[in-house]
């Protein structure tokens, strides 16, 4: 079967747009999400309240932002390709309130079946969309950005990196959990099945996608400048 070529730019707009949808999804079933959606989902929801235009796509750019603004005084140098980073993640949050106005809100469903179906799909949609991610040269958001800056700045091995920042994530979601929510708001059963299965699914939709498409560049000198 002839692959499908010049896949580098739809990739990035797959990627982003599906990862959005991946996270709706698994907000409406309610069984928690992963250990990098959840602090920004803790955080939409202790202060829409107070203010009400905090959107859960707001809130994820905003804890981007802050996770790139401590990485950046940890590794004491800052790149104006982040700014383009801190884009993609704008793009992500808009993305996401753009499909919970689809679905109604980021309400949970009260039907168990239903919720089942939802959180299925939904880490299948987002771990597709990180492996269409993982293959683009454009700019990826902050969570991906600070992993391969710190294990460049420190000469660290990638994978441990990788390791560690999803740990810390974790942490800090049951942290946030139950100081700013008193209960499982955003962590939960799913957080824990998604840190276990997330790795395995990604490398399956990465081989299958790598099978068909071909992720050359159908503007290389503007992917290269970005």
């Amino acid at each position: 079967m002839k692959k499908i070529t010049k896949m580098n730019e739809a990739a990035w707009v797959i990627g982003i747009i599906f990862c959005a949808l991946g996270v709706c999804m698994c907000t409406k079933a309610n069984f928690g999400l992963s250990m990098i959606a959840a602090p920004p989902y803790i955080f939409h929801v202790w202060l829409r309240d107070v203010f009400p235009w905090f959107t859960q796509g707001t809130s994820e750019y905003a804890w981007q932002a802050i996770i790139l603004l401590v990485a950046c005084v940890a590794m004491r140098r800052f790149k104006a390709r982040y700014i383009l980073s801190f884009g993609a993640a704008v793009l992500s949050g808009w993305a996401l309130d753009g499909w919970f106005l689809l679905f109604g809100g980021n309400g949970a469903y009260e039907d168990l079946v239903l919720r089942i179906v939802m959180f299925v799909l939904g880490e299948l949609v987002t771990t597709m969309a990180v492996a269409f991610i993982f293959r683009t040269t454009l700019p990826v958001q902050i969570y991906e950005l600070v992993v391969c800056e710190l294990a460049d700045k420190f000469k660290l091995d990638k994978n441990k990196v990788k390791l560690v920042f999803d740990i810390v994530m974790l942490v800090l979601s049951a942290v946030f959990s139950f100081t700013l929510t008193g209960g499982f708001g955003g962590f939960g059963i799913g957080t824990i099945v998604i840190t276990v299965i997330n790795a395995p699914l990604i490398a399956m939709f990465g081989k299958i996608i790598d099978k068909i498409f071909v992720f050359d560049s159908r503007f290389p000198k503007l992917s290269g400048k970005a």
